[in-house]
């Protein structure tokens, strides 16, 4: 399980379980950077956290599915990338999966050489859903920055394979019918997804941290598509 922007594989604390009762080995992992606020990040790339997702593949003893949660889809592309072969589903939670790019600009603004969590006021309102006070207490505890490289780096993918593997979307701040008219007018951010030859759609309605505001929703449609 690969965790969104700031936040590591303790996010998936609530989630694991559950896909773990329906009989899989669960592996929440921590990029590099994102080990603690003080961790040094000026060195950490995104091909970086793509080695480390990779290294987790080729450590697995039989077929491995990814689970991606938000930006945590590029990593999980280069992964997949990689290692087609290896891996038998990609499931991708309030995100989908990142086309090609050149070097970007981050969304967010770059605080030294990482990007903090922004205030919640950066959010839209439907990604916000269902985050009480509490949760957003507990989530911006936990926030680490993330390396301002893994979003500024260009996106290369070579084998396409990868567009062979099934693939999930588990859609929760914004459903599945919103990605529709996207790809049927060809918008750019679709050409990747639009190119998976299997994919399966699934609506959660929450907002855009399900591990958060519906976990055991969020672990049942993962050990679901799974199962399928």
């Amino acid at each position: 399980m690969l965790p969104g922007f700031w936040l590591g594989g303790s996010s998936w604390r609530d989630v694991a379980p559950i896909v773990a009762k329906a009989g899989h080995s669960v592996h929440p992992i921590t990029l590099p950077g994102l080990e603690s606020v003080s961790t040094p990040r000026a060195g950490v790339t995104l091909q970086t956290q793509i080695d480390a997702a990779i290294a987790e593949i080729d450590a697995a003893s039989g077929p491995v599915a990814l689970v991606a949660h938000s930006g945590a889809s590029s990593i999980a592309g280069g992964a997949l990338d990689a290692r087609p072969d290896r891996v038998v589903r990609v499931i991708e939670v309030d995100t989908f999966p990142v086309p090609e790019r050149p070097v970007s600009e981050p969304e967010f603004p770059v605080e030294g050489d990482g990007v903090p969590l922004p205030d919640w006021s950066a959010f839209g309102e439907a990604e916000v859903k269902d985050l009480t006070p509490e949760l957003r207490d507990e989530i911006r505890a936990g926030a680490v920055p993330e390396p301002a490289h893994v979003l500024t780096d260009p996106i290369e993918l070579r084998d396409d394979r990868r567009h062979d593997v099934p693939l999930t979307m588990i859609c929760t701040a914004f459903p599945a019918a919103e990605y529709r008219p996207l790809l049927d007018e060809g918008h750019p951010w679709m050409s990747e997804l639009a190119k998976f030859r299997d994919v399966t759609w699934v609506d959660i309605d929450t907002g855009h941290w399900p591990q958060f505001t519906k976990p055991v929703e969020l672990g049942e449609a993962i050990a679901a598509a799974l199962a399928s």
